[in-house]
Formats: C-alpha cells, structure tokens, sequence
C-alpha cells in the first residue's frame, strides 16, 4: 500500500474480472458470447479509414445513438452511450446515487455495484434473494436513494418480467430505478418499453454479451431525457470523447444484422437448455437461467475443488470465494462442442 495513494484508494478493495488465460483453454468463465460479431462488423472494420483516426469523433455518437434509438424504438435523446456498460454504470453512480438515503441493491448481484458505492462514497443497503434465488422487487423502495439490479441477475441467472418491473416503478417514484440488461437478450424481458412511463427508469445495455463485441467495449442507456442529461453532465465533466469513431462504425454495423444477432442468441439459449439437462443428470442443481450462463452446484462434490479439477482438463469456469456461493459454480455457455469437453471433463469426477 502506497503512502502516496489517497485515504479513499486505501479503502478500496477493487472489482475483480474473470481470468483472461493465456494458455490454451475451453473459456468459460466470463460470459462472452461463442460465435463471432456480425459478419457487417467484419466489413465494416475493413473498410474503416484509418484517416479517420486523426480526429476527435463526434462528441455526441449520434450516429450511433440513432441506430440504438432505431432498435429499441426510442426517442435518439433517450440513448446514451459509452465504453462499456460499466462506465455507463459508473457514470450513472455519480449522477444519481449519491445521496442522503442509501442505494438499494440485491446481496447477490453483480459485483461491481459495491465497488461503485465505496469508489463514489454512496451508502448501500442490500436485500437477500427470495427462497427460490430470485431478486426480491418487493423489499425495495422503503426510504431509498435509489434502486439497482441486473435482470436478468447475475450470477444467478433469473430475470423478472415487465409488468414486475412497473410494479415495482409504481412504489419508487422519488429515485431513480436502474434496471442492468447486460443479458437480457438470452431469454429476458426488456423494461425499455416502460421508459415513457415512468421518468425514473434508467436501463442499461451493452454489446459485449448478446453482440459478440466485448473486446469493443461499448455500452448504453435508455430513458428518460432527464436522466440521460444528468449521465451527459457527468461524461462532459469527465470525458466528452467516450466512444471512438471505429466503435461506434462496428457498433452500426452490428445493429444492422438483425437475422445473425437473433441466430447466435437463439443457439446460446438452444445450448444453455441441452447443457441444464446434461448437468442435472450428472446430479447438479442448476438454477433457472434466461442469461448465458448457469450457476450450479452438487451436493457431493466440493465447488473449489470441482473449479481446479476442470481447470486442470482445460476447461476454465468461475469460482466466486463468497460465503453464499463458494459451493457454486458459474458456467459461460460456450459452443456445442465447448460444452460437450465441459460435460466430459465433469463426468470424469464420477469414475
């Protein structure tokens, strides 16, 4: 620990992302989507002049925030876009979170929202999971800074429909209501929709998942203008430059492929159900998924032990050292054949 480093920056214990290995394994292990981008992105990232790098891009991505708005039949001025959907997120933190009351959020959940809340001084109270690991909607909204959640959450894999989402909407209306759709598109269903409704919801989105594109990172934000100012406040006193001119070229052009988008979702979702099956006759209990992972667990097999084991055959998933889910695994759904080596792998625990 730095003597020089702020007394903030020492209390911080950072986000820690899934392992990017350098040898040679079957990656499992973060959630990236296994079929490449649209081949549109291939061309595009052909044909994109190089001259164009020289300048700044446009400050606004209206380009990009047009064909965004296109997709998820919105308005342009309630898109914003960034580098990733955690920075729209971190963004989205100081703009709205820092208040008296502290931001509600689910114990089990993404984990970078407890580092946003240290990082951006904001107090945090959290809520269990029901009995069934669902993410309980109706402890939140009692004396609140705001609320935020994944839906579909992760790691767990469940995801609450649109109309419990404005139920929910229908008892915050003081705060503001964040509502993460990183996975959405694996089986979810979005709250975009619900964004001329209530003022207070803000959804965000990213390509790296459903897009294939997270070696890109580019992310975003639906609602309504006056939230969409506030994150714009916030970027112009940071960064007013957020997405390059190439991101947001790949970001056109794989909005553009709608049949590919929805032929490599379907297969994931395809997969993810053939695997559920193969994983609980090997006597997992896998927890219901509209994401693209699953988080499983064995009543026999110790979750540490299993994580080292796959490892150790080449197949890479992730173990979370938490007290709720050291006995848990989360397993990306890769390909057919990625799948077919994990349950393989898995099988081998058995003999």
């Amino acid at each position: 620990m730095s003597k020089f480093w702020s007394p903030a920056i020492r209390e911080l214990t950072p986000y820690v992302p899934g392992e990017q290995p350098r040898e040679r394994l079957i990656k499992l292990n973060t959630n990236e989507n296994p079929y490449p981008p649209a081949p549109a992105v291939e061309a595009a990232l052909r044909d994109f002049p190089a001259d164009h790098l020289r300048r700044y891009p446009e400050p606004t991505s209206l380009a990009l925030r047009e064909a965004l708005a296109e997709e998820l039949g919105v308005e342009t001025e309630q898109v914003f876009v960034g580098n990733g959907s955690d920075e729209v997120l971190a963004l989205a933190f100081q703009a709205f979170f820092r208040q008296e009351r502290p931001l509600e959020m689910p114990a089990i959940s993404y984990s970078f929202y407890p580092v946003y809340c240290r990082l951006y001084g904001v107090d945090r109270r959290t809520h269990p999971l029901d009995d069934q690991w669902r993410v309980d909607l109706d402890a939140f909204g009692h004396d609140t800074g705001g609320v935020i959640f994944a839906n579909p959450n992760a790691p767990t894999g469940h995801g609450h429909g649109r109309e419990a989402i404005a139920g929910l909407l229908e008892r915050v209306t003081e705060s503001v209501v964040l509502v993460d759709e990183a996975y959405v598109d694996f089986g979810g269903e979005s709250s975009v929709p619900l964004v001329e409704r209530f003022p207070n919801l803000l959804v965000t989105g990213t390509f790296s998942k459903s897009r294939s594109l997270a070696g890109l990172r580019l992310g975003y934000a639906v609602g309504s203008r006056e939230l969409i100012e506030g994150l714009e406040r916030v970027k112009d006193s940071f960064n007013s430059y957020p997405v390059d001119s190439l991101a947001s070229a790949l970001g056109i052009a794989s909005l553009s492929d709608r049949g590919h988008f929805d032929a490599c979702r379907e297969a994931v979702i395809t997969t993810r159900e053939r695997t559920r099956i193969r994983l609980e006759a090997l006597g997992f209990k896998v927890l219901p998924s509209q994401a693209n992972f699953v988080l499983v667990t064995h009543p026999e097999l110790d979750a540490a032990q299993l994580f080292v084991g796959l490892r150790e055959r080449g197949v890479l998933v992730r173990h979370f050292n938490t007290d709720v889910l050291r006995d848990h695994l989360r397993i990306s759904i890769g390909t057919d054949d990625e799948m077919e080596s994990l349950i393989e792998a898995l099988e081998t625990q058995f003999r």
